[in-house]
């Protein structure tokens, strides 16, 4: 038995808080849901998932460059692709097509791993 209900939001780690409010609000634009208080710590909404942008030695924590990719979905992997290289964003490799998705790699300005991701195909 557990008392876990769900996900309420995934934390993203950040050297500099600003930098990052900048790049998931303004570049990727997703939209901004709220701060928490005078702290470091801003959430953005994507989807059904909130998205947390966090400075951890303001809670205690040490800063690492997380190894969890976010699939950010979206309707057209190469057009969103196209916007947001002309916005600075590097892409790491082609877009892949995997038989059922198209997904395009990249980072944060932290280096976190995220990847545009578009299902064409139903899941089976």
């Amino acid at each position: 038995m557990t008392d876990i209900t769900g996900v309420d939001f995934v934390a993203i780690q950040t050297k500099d808080h600003d930098a990052a409010v900048k790049f998931y609000g303004e570049t990727l634009g997703l939209p901004f849901l709220k701060r928490w208080g005078n702290m470091p710590g801003t959430e953005f909404q994507a989807g059904n998932l909130t998205l947390a942008v966090m400075q951890p030695d303001a809670f205690g924590y040490e800063w690492t460059p997380s190894s969890t990719m976010v699939a950010l979905q979206v309707d057209d992997v190469a057009a969103t692709r196209k916007r947001l290289e002309e916005a600075g964003v590097q892409f790491r490799g082609d877009i892949l097509d995997s038989g059922v998705c198209h997904q395009a790699f990249f980072a944060d300005p932290d280096g976190n791993p995220l990847t545009l991701h578009h299902r064409y195909a139903p899941k089976s």
